[in-house]
C-alpha cells in the first residue's frame, strides 16, 4: 500500500506544478491540476467499462480491478481509485463523483535497479502505450509506442510536461528515479476564434 501511495503522490504533485517556475522573490503558488478544476470534463466511460475494454483488447497487459483510495482531498469532486499491476507499475485515476467517469487516468513507472531494469521499464512502456491507444483508438499499436516515445522524450526530466491534441491532454511527470508517469485526460473543445468571427 505504501508503494500505491506514493506512485499516486508522483502524479498529483508534479500535475499540480505550472510549467514555468515562479520568480523567487514571489511565493509559490501551484494551479490546481486541470481536472481538479470545477466543471473539467470526463470520458464518457467509468472505470469499469474502460478495464473491461481495455483487458480484452490487451489480453497480455491486464489491469486488475480498481480500488478507491480514501482522500480527504477533492473528496467533494472526486473518487480516486488505483490498481497494482506489479511491483513497480500502478494505474491511477480520478472519477467523476456519482459516475465514475473518468476525468483523469496515469500509468506511473516506479524504476527499480539492477539486470530486470530495461525489461521492467520495456513492460511499464507497453502499458502505456496501451493506455494511449485505449482513448485514442485511432491509433495501430506502432503509432501508439511512436506517440508515447516522443512524449515520454519532451517531457523527460521534466516534473510536468503537456501536450494537447484535439480533446485529448497527454501529461508526462518524470521525476527520474523516483518514478514514471504518464496519463491521458479529456479536455473541453472550444471553437477557434476564426470560426466566432464567420471566417
Amino acid at each position: 500500500m505504501k508503494y500505491l501511495l506514493c506512485a499516486l503522490a508522483l502524479f498529483t504533485l508534479p500535475v499540480a506544478v505550472s510549467r514555468a517556475d515562479p520568480p523567487s522573490d514571489t511565493p509559490a503558488t501551484l494551479p490546481a491540476a486541470p481536472y481538479l478544476l470545477p466543471g473539467s470534463p470526463t470520458f464518457d466511460l467509468t472505470i469499469t467499462q474502460f478495464r473491461e475494454k481495455f483487458n480484452i483488447d490487451n489480453p497480455k497487459l491486464p489491469i486488475g480491478e480498481f480500488r478507491a483510495i480514501d482522500s480527504s482531498r477533492d473528496k467533494a469532486n472526486l473518487t480516486r481509485a488505483a490498481s497494482k499491476i506489479n511491483e513497480n507499475l500502478y494505474a491511477s485515476t480520478a472519477l467523476e463523483r456519482g459516475t465514475l467517469k473518468i476525468k483523469s487516468i496515469q500509468m506511473t513507472w516506479l524504476p527499480i535497479q539492477g539486470p530486470e531494469q530495461k525489461a521492467a521499464r520495456a513492460k511499464a512502456t507497453e502499458y502505456m502505450a496501451a493506455l494511449l491507444r485505449s482513448l485514442t483508438p485511432t491509433f495501430s499499436q506502432q503509432q501508439s509506442q511512436e506517440r508515447l516515445n516522443k512524449l515520454l522524450s519532451a517531457g523527460k526530466n521534466k516534473r510536468y510536461f503537456a501536450q494537447t491534441e484535439g480533446a485529448i491532454r497527454y501529461v508526462v511527470a518524470d521525476n527520474g528515479e523516483k518514478g514514471l508517469t504518464f496519463a491521458v485526460e479529456p479536455i473541453k473543445l472550444a471553437l477557434s476564434e476564426t470560426l466566432n468571427n464567420g471566417e
